[in-house]
């Protein structure tokens, strides 16, 4: 790689062809198509998209915990995200590994911190409050405060087990505290969706909102619950979270339907869900917002701008002369392809997204 180069004839989702260089890692000039010049110039043809480098507000990167874990790279830059979010993978008595984990990798990684100290090295994580302990949890924070970007709970009954709403009231004490938002799981009751509901507040995050199982947001008609609209009036910020068991198709048609929108996409994704689906990579989990209506710009703002401003991060959303150059470089391809979703469901879509390329903090690679 030289020390400058020029990503000629690309095209923002804005519709807007131009050429970008980057030189010494920084993009140093935003400027018309063909204008660009430099030692080394990749030209896309105008057949290829530029986004600021996406963004995957859910993922499993502690390579260590099967089946929740996967290496950083394998999930991030390699598949056109250059900047990953744990979602709570380890609790504080593994935080320091997960850190250390990252180091050696080229993608930009941040994190939830799991309320249980356990993390994820049982899934059960949250079935003794004895393992949600505020020193420890508080402990991790102090040492780790620019790697943490909030608290992760996962609220479901597999995870709780007799336990219920109350480790939720927890980590509301725990978010209370130390002043970071929370990232709450939802699925299988109990508790009752609405519980959770009513636990939330301005920032948080529901991750997996557009889940099929019983005890959804949404009523058996398919409408919204008084109490998850409540929630986004409130400031709630709604993820996808893809992952095993959490995205339908049906779902995510009542919610469009009823104007209920995204603020982030995310693939909760780890080894086994990329290699054997029904995940597979970004790309894939945006080709089924595509299929289902959404516009392009809407499909990578909720991986680019709405991520960067949920982290507080606005340079990882941008493509600003003097920013650190990360950029994805994505085509849109006319062909029919199958996509799957968590429930089994089989979609023909006639769209894809295909990663050809990143630029991750100033290093041009081929994807």
């Amino acid at each position: 790689m030289t020390d400058r180069f020029v990503l000629q004839n690309v095209k923002t989702v804005d519709g807007n062809s131009v050429d970008i260089i980057v030189e010494n890692r920084k993009i140093v000039d935003v400027v018309p198509a063909g204008m660009g010049a430099g030692e080394k110039i990749v030209d896309y043809k105008h057949k290829v998209f530029v986004s600021s480098g996406w963004i995957d507000m859910h993922v499993h990167a502690f390579p260590e915990f099967d089946p929740y874990g996967d290496d950083v790279d394998e999930i991030g830059y390699k598949t056109g995200v250059t900047t990953i979010v744990d979602a709570g993978s380890t609790g504080a008595d593994r935080l320091p590994d997960l850190v250390s984990s990252c180091k050696n990798s080229k993608t930009n990684v941040f994190a939830f911190l799991n309320i249980s100290r356990i993390g994820l090295k049982r899934i059960d994580e949250l079935t003794d409050l004895s393992w949600l302990d505020e020193e420890v949890l508080k402990k991790a924070i102090a040492e780790h405060k620019n790697f943490i970007v909030g608290l992760k709970a996962r609220i479901s009954k597999s995870v709780v087990g007799p336990n219920g709403v109350e480790p939720l009231k927890i980590a509301r004490k725990f978010s209370q505290d130390t002043d970071l938002p929370l990232m709450v799981h939802i699925g299988s009751g109990p508790p009752d969706i609405n519980e959770v509901l009513d636990l939330l507040k301005s920032n948080d995050i529901i991750t997996h909102y557009l889940n099929g199982k019983a005890n959804n947001l949404f009523d058996k008609y398919g409408k919204p619950l008084p109490k998850f609209l409540d929630a986004i009036e409130r400031g709630v910020h709604l993820d996808v979270g893809h992952g095993n068991a959490s995205f339908s198709f049906e779902t995510a048609e009542q919610a469009k339907k009823h104007e209920i929108h995204f603020d982030t996409i995310s693939t909760d994704i780890y080894r086994k869900n990329r290699l054997s689906g029904p995940v597979y990579s970004m790309a894939s989990v945006l080709t089924k917002f595509l299929y289902l209506g959404y516009s392009l710009k809407e499909v990578i703002d909720a991986v680019t701008v709405h991520a960067a401003e949920w982290l507080n991060k606005p340079e990882l959303g941008r493509i600003a002369v003097g920013d650190i150059a990360n950029l994805t470089l994505f085509s849109v391809e006319d062909e029919v392809i199958s996509l799957l979703d968590s429930e089994g469901e089989e979609r023909e879509a006639d769209q894809r997204i295909i990663v050809k390329g990143v630029v991750m903090n100033g290093e041009y690679i081929e994807c």
